[in-house]
């Protein structure tokens, strides 16, 4: 799959946990001082461990001055879109700009029944979030009324306003076919689940039919970014889930992902928690991923 050119970015998974906000708090501080360029939160909303996302970000936004903030990502069947763009718009306005939208269709359909809202599988799961993708545009732009009758959104007549600090970008993440063609028909950004669940054999698939959804659709894939969620550890590990292995492993496959599976957004999930690994990541492996990346785009110029 060929680099699609897109500037690299990369950022911090952080875990909403309730039961240790300093944590939390530290951690988006030190990827904030340290240059990365996204927090990352994960949306769970059902599980009584974890803080709702929308409002963390919202506290972590005000405690933070430059970094922005990606929802990875917002389970739709827990939020009907009209307001969530509402939501969205109000925080990107409030923040100059530092909210990336990310949303997608929902899983844990029990769970979210048990929230009260209806859980939606399979083709009512991806109309659904088609239908919400197009409200969600149109409120965002904030150009004119939004007027929608669909099968599972209705938007008949709201007014969007105010308008957002920007054009908020809005990352779909999924992990299926069906998904991948709304992203590439819809979105202005793909986000992979974690390595572990869309491991690298997979994914030029996966960039193939969002590619193929972007011409049909007359868009071009060059203008959808790709975000992949990076599980792993930095350091003397051999074994462990997703990426494991000394700095030298982490520049050298990362920057395969960025030039050969076409990602231009790099999220660490740490699986060792504590700061050191993110200062690591920050202050050894990203440096060397922004070098490694622009010598070989320089080459082919």
């Amino acid at each position: 799959m060929p680099d699609y050119g897109a500037p690299v970015q990369f950022g911090l998974s952080v875990t909403p946990a309730a039961d240790d906000v300093p944590a939390v708090v530290e951690l988006t501080e030190l990827a904030e001082r340290s240059g990365l360029d996204l927090v990352a939160i994960q949306d769970h909303p059902y599980q009584p461990a974890f803080l709702e996302t929308w409002t963390l970000i919202t506290y972590l936004a005000a405690r933070t001055g430059r970094i922005r903030f990606v929802p990875d990502v917002l389970n739709l069947q827990l939020r009907p879109p009209a307001m969530l763009a509402k939501s969205a718009a109000t925080l990107d306005l409030l923040t100059d700009g530092r909210l990336e939208l990310a949303v997608g269709a929902g899983g844990y359909a029990q769970m979210v029944e048990g929230m009260g809202m209806p859980g939606r599988a399979g083709g009512a799961a991806v109309t659904a979030t088609a239908e919400a993708l197009q409200i969600l545009r149109q409120a965002l732009d904030a150009r004119a009324p939004v007027a929608f009758d669909g099968e599972y959104h209705q938007a008949p007549g709201y007014r969007p306003g105010p308008a957002p600090a920007r054009r908020v970008p809005i990352w779909v993440g999924g992990l299926k076919p069906r998904m991948h063609r709304l992203t590439g028909r819809y979105a202005d950004g793909f986000i992979s689940p974690i390595n572990t669940g869309l491991p690298p054999e997979a994914v030029p698939a996966a960039q193939r039919t969002i590619d193929e959804a972007a011409l049909a659709a007359g868009r071009k894939p060059t203008d959808i970014r790709r975000l992949y969620n990076v599980l792993g550890a930095i350091g003397p590990y051999v074994r462990g889930p997703g990426l494991a292995g000394p700095v030298e492993l982490w520049v050298e496959t990362l920057t395969e992902w960025v030039l050969d599976l076409g990602f231009d957004s790099l999220i660490f999930w740490p699986a060792i928690t504590g700061p050191e690994q993110v200062r690591v990541f920050a202050e050894e492996v990203v440096p060397g991923v922004r070098r490694s990346v622009a010598a070989a785009r320089g080459r082919h110029e």
